[in-house]
């Protein structure tokens, strides 16, 4: 569960600087390089996301509803952050 979180932050932090600082910065300047370097390490991470996503979806026997919030987490900035701390921190 450790290495899952790690993961949740880093590709929640990928994804808003992609989002807010690299996609902008190739829209108003023309600069795709913020967008190269960032879009391969969150793609990664993104994939490791789902993969760690559905793992612990049998080990934890998540329902349905919570897969459904765990999986919309790394579609929404911001959601991999909600999702560690309602879901994946050790109580």
């Amino acid at each position: 569960m450790k290495l899952f979180r790690i993961i949740a932050l880093l590709e929640g932090l990928s994804y808003i600087l992609l989002l807010f600082v690299a996609v902008p910065i190739k829209y108003s300047l023309g600069d795709t390089t913020y967008v190269k370097l960032l879009g391969m390490p969150h793609g990664i991470l993104f994939v490791a996301y789902l993969g760690f996503t559905f793992y612990f979806k049998q080990e934890q026997n998540w329902s349905m509803k919570t897969l459904t919030i765990v999986l919309l987490g790394s579609v929404m900035p911001f959601g991999t952050f909600y999702v560690d701390n309602k879901y994946l921190r050790i109580k």
